[in-house]
């Protein structure tokens, strides 16, 4: 449940930056990869009644993806543009449709059949899909789905004369696993080591905390063992969706029901295939060809 929206990522030409118009938004994202590697995704977002709005639909259809539970508003089609980096890349937000999600009787029936449920800082950080998400944490609960959140806050999207990062912190509690990156923990609790912010996640009530850490890898736990992952990058391109392309490795790592070092390890090299490419999505191989990489190594 979140974002679907339209990323412009730059490219340096002597007249100057050039944007390339790619499809975005990391729940959206995900679901993408995870279509790829072979499990079933649906995406619950909003998009404005525009022609970005019918390229990201447009996108997902000819992936195979339903699009029941996307909505539509008069509101644009949100959109970020983003400077490509090899580093963590600095997001200028344009937002509209996205904020405009709500919570509907198909989406009730939705996470009643589903195995995970998955949402980021984007549809918490405004009122009306706030609104959905909470329903639907309820309901996922109730119905013991396992739930990811990906605490990515940013100040930039989150609504006016609302403390965002309080609100982040009081919502740890009701997930199962959170994947902060290092510059997510900084923005939420300032400068510390990162076992420092993994035990303040522990601390707010996290059960599972994936602590990324770029090219120094991962650190995992769950307040009694930790685990210390390397990276599996050889080559850096862009590091859009890398977080992203993370999360869909592991939920299939999940899904087949793999422990939760081999998950990490999945979600790794699912990320390391990503960065090799321009672009939140990259065209993945299936999760059988991984599984065949892995054997031959």
């Amino acid at each position: 449940m979140g974002e679907l929206l339209v990323d412009m990522i730059s490219t340096k030409t002597q007249d100057g930056l050039i944007y390339k118009q790619c499809f975005g938004g990391s729940v959206a994202n995900i679901a993408m990869n995870v279509k790829r590697l072979g499990a079933v995704p649906t995406i619950a977002a909003c998009v404005g009644n525009d022609s970005l709005g019918r390229f990201c639909i447009d996108h997902i259809e000819s992936r195979g993806i339903l699009t029941n539970l996307i909505q539509k508003t008069k509101e644009p089609t949100s959109m970020v543009l983003v400077n490509k980096t090899n580093g963590t890349p600095t997001p200028i937000f344009y937002r509209g449709a996205d904020r405009e999600l709500k919570y509907t009787q198909a989406l009730t029936q939705a996470i009643k059949q589903a195995k995970i449920l998955h949402f980021s800082c984007w549809p918490i950080s405004q009122p009306t899909s706030r609104q959905a998400i909470e329903k639907a944490l309820d309901l996922a609960k109730q119905n013991g789905l396992l739930i990811g959140f990906d605490p990515n806050y940013h100040p930039g999207i989150w609504e006016d004369n609302h403390d965002g990062k309080d609100y982040v912190k009081s919502i740890i509690s009701k997930v199962d696993i959170i994947k902060p990156s290092e510059d997510d923990a900084i923005r939420l609790f300032g400068e510390a080591s990162p076992h420092e912010h993994i035990q303040k996640f522990l601390e707010l009530g996290a059960k599972l905390v994936i602590m990324t850490l770029g090219e120094k890898g991962a650190i995992v736990c769950d307040g009694k063992t930790t685990m210390k992952f390397e990276t599996k990058a050889t080559h850096v391109e862009d590091t859009t969706g890398a977080g992203d392309a993370f999360w869909a490795g592991f939920y299939m790592g999940i899904l087949k029901k793999r422990t939760v070092e081999s998950a990490v390890n999945f979600g790794s090299a699912v990320s390391a295939y990503k960065l090799k490419f321009v672009g939140a999505v990259a065209d993945l191989p299936t999760f059988q060809s991984f599984c065949e990489s892995e054997e031959e190594q």
